[in-house]
């Protein structure tokens, strides 16, 4: 494995001490059901426990460019740096695993961060056969498109946006999890502006691990030369 992917590999760790309150509310996460229709997945309105959206949005760190940027190439405050440890912890995976009746846990994951939307975002796709599982907690504090532009769409095939399974809107605490499958189609309409996202990915191997992360690095080096590092709303929406 190279030294990239060994940076990223994420293994599991113990939920956090007393010290710092946990921010996943992993019961809610269990009691929502498992849906099969169009593909394997689970929503849950509310992931966070009580107080932990206050602390996540205060503390949401500032994102150089637009799209998902590596978790751990981030400089994460003390809030995020311990949500971090509850995405890596055995807990998440294991309510995973119970849910979608599948032992995740030998897989490697990689966590991003997204906060500035470009209008080439959200084509629908099923995500590549690299990826096992992945879980998205949207973390903005408000949200009102009325045209549902940045809403996530479980969708039935490769080409339309309509009719869709179910819609999705990014508030904070919403968390939408899938297994991938050839038919895992998801994507959102052109949304340009602030959208924050946490993703976990849960990859096939340690090679996959090993391009995901060249391959993310590659991406932000392209996109910081082409956006500059755009921290403002203003910005993020050239």
């Amino acid at each position: 494995m190279s030294t990239a992917a060994a940076a990223a590999t994420v293994a599991e760790t113990a939920a956090p001490g007393p010290a710092q309150a946990p921010l996943l509310n992993l019961d809610a996460l269990a009691a929502a059901p498992a849906v099969l229709d169009p593909y394997q997945h689970v929503l849950v309105d509310d992931i966070l426990l009580p107080g932990a959206a206050e602390r996540l949005t205060a503390d949401y760190p500032e994102m150089p460019v637009p799209g998902y940027i590596t978790m751990e190439e981030t400089a994460l405050t003390p809030t995020f740096l311990a949500l971090a440890e509850e995405l890596r912890g055995h807990a998440l995976t294991e309510t995973l695993s119970q849910k979608f009746g599948r032992d995740f846990h030998a897989f490697p994951r990689l966590i991003t961060m997204h906060r500035w939307s470009h209008a080439k975002e959200g084509h629908i796709h099923t995500d590549s056969a690299r990826k096992i599982m992945t879980l998205l907690i949207y973390l903005n504090p408000t949200w009102d498109q009325a045209d549902s532009a940045g809403n996530l769409r479980v969708l039935y095939d490769g080409k339309n946006y309509e009719p869709f399974a179910r819609e999705i809107s990014p508030l904070i605490g919403t968390c939408f999890a899938f297994t991938r499958a050839e038919n895992s189609w998801h994507g959102h309409l052109p949304y340009t502006g602030e959208r924050r996202v946490v993703q976990v990915t849960w990859l096939r191997d340690a090679d996959a691990l090993d391009r995901k992360v060249s391959n993310n690095k590659f991406h932000q080096k392209l996109k910081a030369f082409f956006f500059g590092k755009k921290t403002d709303k203003s910005d993020a929406m050239m």
